[in-house]
């Protein structure tokens, strides 16, 4: 079925990361062979656009390497075109670029570590959100995301949360404040759902989940966020907002430093097993 649309902002795709030198390179490959394609069966961009259910200017700038063509779009393209696959082929590359550039980079790196050690004093780490309760924190920011770029970045962050099921797992450790855990972020499902997904996840083998309980005392993670990443090749990188400008860190005297905040933001939470039990009380107060 033909979908109409009716203006620009209606019509499925997103925007190219201007930054993104990488992603601009792969949008515009797969713009320029489809268009390669849909000139050599001899189809007109209008007549091709309603075959697949997408407006003609879109087509146009999905070919000119100006939007993100979404995985239906090539799916339907590679029918259409008769292209045997080789058009579907290009989701792998596409998928990467549909995230930001900032995102991929985080969860590349991610991929790659066998061991993560994260404090966020402000919310639950996204490693550990569910996507209604990363929406409902994204929908709150200012200024606003576009619709398209809201769902972008709630399925960026969904997208990292593969890490859960590398083969072998990675030994991972979260900390996180028992203010973020009050407080209300979405409705009543929302919360109940997170606190669900945070108990699942730290039940796991190789997780380690502790909560910096309301009337802890002063701690070094009070400044911010800590993330700490090592490597199976020995080396680490990390990064806090209290500490070297924010910036990703790899030199082994500065790491230290980050180290002994971490552990000692570690060594003054609970411990797993209270914990899941907070969480578990107030799963059942919501």
């Amino acid at each position: 079925m033909t979908v109409e649309l009716n203006g620009e902002t209606d019509e499925p795709g997103w925007e190219v990361d201007p930054d993104d030198e990488w992603g601009l390179a792969v949008i515009a490959t797969v713009g320029r062979q489809l268009k390669l394609r849909r000139e050599a069966v001899g189809m007109k961009a209008g007549d091709f656009g309603r075959a697949v259910g997408y407006g003609e200017d879109m087509v146009y700038k999905i070919e000119g390497g100006k939007r993100i063509p979404r995985p239906e779009y090539l799916d339907k393209a590679d029918k259409v075109l008769r292209a045997d696959g080789l058009i579907t082929a290009m989701k792998e590359d596409v998928e990467k670029v549909r995230y930001p550039k900032k995102v991929r980079d985080l969860a590349e790196s991610e991929a790659k570590a066998v061991e993560i050690g994260v404090y966020v004093c402000s919310s639950i780490p996204g490693l550990l959100q569910t996507p209604e309760h990363a929406r409902a924190l994204l929908e709150c920011w200012l200024p606003a995301y576009t619709p398209e770029d809201l769902e972008r970045r709630v399925a960026a962050r969904m997208a990292r949360r593969s890490i859960f099921e590398r083969s072998p797992a990675p030994a991972l450790g979260f900390v996180l404040e028992e203010a973020t855990l009050r407080r209300k972020v979405g409705g009543t499902m929302v919360r109940r759902q997170q606190f669900e997904r945070l108990l699942e996840v730290g039940r796991l083998n190789n997780v380690t989940l502790q909560v910096m309980p309301l009337d802890s005392p002063p701690h070094p993670g009070m400044s911010g966020r800590i993330e700490l990443l090592k490597f199976e090749d020995g080396t680490a990188v990390g990064r806090a907002d209290g500490a070297f400008n924010g910036r990703p860190i790899s030199n082994l005297k500065e790491l230290r430093i980050l180290e002994l905040r971490y552990g000692t933001v570690r060594a003054q939470a609970l411990p797993p097993g209270e914990s899941l039990a907070l969480i578990e009380q107030l799963l059942g107060e919501t």
